[in-house]
């Protein structure tokens, strides 16, 4: 009798490589089949363990990849999906794409440009190597190119958001009327989406959260199997984030119908009686590629036509995609490598511990730190008008602020997560991104949120044992940076009242705030 032999794989000339935030069902690659086409999507601990990593991120965005090579395969592609678990995978995107092709004998990889720059330079150098041919490809997603910013902004010195943002609006007819000029006659309506939810019977009622409940604790008990450290709450049983298309779509529905016509007003708003307010929620949907902001934008435009969302709601949110969204990604690639360490003020100082358990006495960081923690989300202000401006007044490495919110947020991927921390929440960029510092003492917070109501700390004191933190470090951030800071033409005020506060009272102000400074733990 003869023996067995072990099968041989079915061949196949290319492999298309598919990373975790490249979770898109309608890009071209898909349009047809092809039997001699492997799509690749691995789990690898490459990709876990460049930073700690919040477990409700790691697991979406597994169980999201596990959901769109299902679909490619129901749609008659070959698929195949490297488990972090599986006994031939080698944990390196290079090791692993290596041993497949061999394994399938292909002349030919392709892989869609990754948006994150160490992985592009990653799989740039490696391909430049191989015996095989390696492509790089649109992934298909964005308004610009990496590098049409740079050119818009060449020889400028400070790289202001809202000229790029006028410009887009033009080029692509979003809230243009038909003479060609910005709908209701002002481009920005910021000022108009500055209010406080308030606590009253005619405040408008939260919409409800509409979003998917998954059940992933099968897929989360192999994660932490295979030796995945992760930090905060798995939610393994409950996931609450969309992941696929479909549910994306779904909740973009929900979101332009129920909750975009308050976005505007509230969304700079912070309450400890919600952690989404009427936020979108949208960005992990968008930023793993499950969405395209084309269409995100055209909804909420189309809202505002059908008189169904007011327009400084709209032209707010049609602001984040097609401005800032685009605008932080263009600084990200012109000034990668390196942005990333930035240190503009030289700070140097630890995360306190309660960065990872929210065991703060200041309301506050307690709640916007907590629900980090419980839900890998907070919302923009909460990233950085309460933890981010706390950051950078106590003087946190700006490196490490960078890798807790990297890991942190489900939505984090790098290329939009650096410029918004590194730029404009910690100013370690020196000001190239953001005209000022973004601080401020208790009274801003105060203003709008009902964090500083029940608070441990006194939000009016400035000195002794109960004061508010934030108020001596503010002083203090200030008296300490004057040198670079000094001629900044919007902090004019801030130093006119500085000079006012010279002597006892400023000395008591630094003093104070360099004791806080020693004992970031015990606040």
């Amino acid at each position: 009798m003869s023996t067995p032999q072990p099968s041989t794989p079915q061949r196949a000339h290319t492999l298309r490589l598919l990373l975790g935030d490249q979770l898109n069902p309608e890009h071209s690659w898909f349009a047809a089949q092809d039997e001699g086409v492997v799509y690749v999507l691995m789990e690898v601990r490459q990709e876990t363990d460049y930073v700690l990593h919040h477990a409700q991120k790691i697991l979406a965005i597994f169980a999201a990849m596990r959901d769109l090579a299902r679909h490619l395969r129901e749609a008659g592609h070959r698929v195949r999906y490297v488990a972090i678990d599986d006994a031939s995978n080698r944990q390196s995107m290079p090791d692993s794409l290596a041993a497949l092709m061999a394994h399938y004998g292909a002349h030919t990889l392709q892989y869609q440009h990754p948006d994150e720059w160490r992985l592009d330079e990653q799989l740039r150098t490696w391909g430049a190597e191989q015996p095989f041919t390696v492509q790089a490809v649109s992934s298909e997603h964005f308004y610009t190119t990496r590098t049409e910013m740079a050119e818009v902004f060449k020889g400028r010195k400070q790289w202001l958001m809202e000229h790029f943002y006028r410009r887009m609006r033009q080029r692509h007819s979003v809230l243009i009327d038909e003479a060609g000029e910005p709908e209701g006659g002002q481009w920005n309506y910021d000022h108009d989406n500055r209010k406080p939810w308030p606590d009253t019977k005619d405040a408008p009622a939260l919409p409800p959260d509409a979003r998917p409940t998954h059940d992933h604790s099968a897929l989360w008990a192999t994660i932490q199997a295979a030796g995945v450290q992760s930090f905060g709450n798995p939610q393994a049983h409950a996931l609450r984030w969309p992941l696929n298309r479909a549910e994306a779509l779904a909740w973009l529905d929900h979101f332009i119908t129920t909750t975009l016509p308050h976005f505007g007003a509230y969304e700079d708003a912070m309450s400890t009686r919600s952690s989404r307010l009427f936020h979108s929620l949208l960005s992990f949907a968008l930023n793993t590629k499950m969405l395209r902001p084309h269409e995100v934008v055209q909804r909420a435009q189309a809202a505002y036509h059908a008189g169904a969302a007011p327009l400084p709601a709209v032209e707010g949110f049609v602001r984040q995609i097609l401005g800032w969204r685009e605008y932080v990604r263009g600084i990200y690639w012109a000034h990668m490598p390196g942005y990333d360490e930035r240190n503009a003020l030289g700070h140097h100082m630890p995360l306190p511990e309660w960065f990872w358990t929210g065991n703060t006495h200041m309301r506050c960081m307690q709640h916007a730190v907590g629900q980090s923690l419980e839900h890998a989300y907070a919302h923009h202000i909460q990233r950085l008008m309460v933890i981010g401006n706390f950051a950078l007044l106590a003087g946190l490495d700006p490196a490490a602020v960078h890798r807790w919110y990297l890991g942190v947020y489900i939505d984090a991927f790098e290329w939009v997560e650096v410029p918004n921390t590194v730029g404009m929440s910690q100013f370690a960029d020196g000001g190239l991104l953001a005209t000022k510092p973004y601080v401020s003492s208790a009274a801003y917070i105060d203003r709008m949120s009902d964090y500083c109501k029940g608070c441990h700390y006194d939000k009016k004191q400035k000195l002794g044992d109960r004061a508010c933190p934030y108020n001596a470090l503010y002083w203090d951030f200030f008296a300490r940076n004057e040198g670079t800071l000094g001629n900044n033409f919007r902090l004019g005020m801030v130093y006119r009242q500085l000079q006012k506060m010279q002597g006892p009272q400023l000395d008591a102000l630094r003093e104070h705030a360099a004791s806080l400074r020693t004992r970031l733990d015990a606040l």
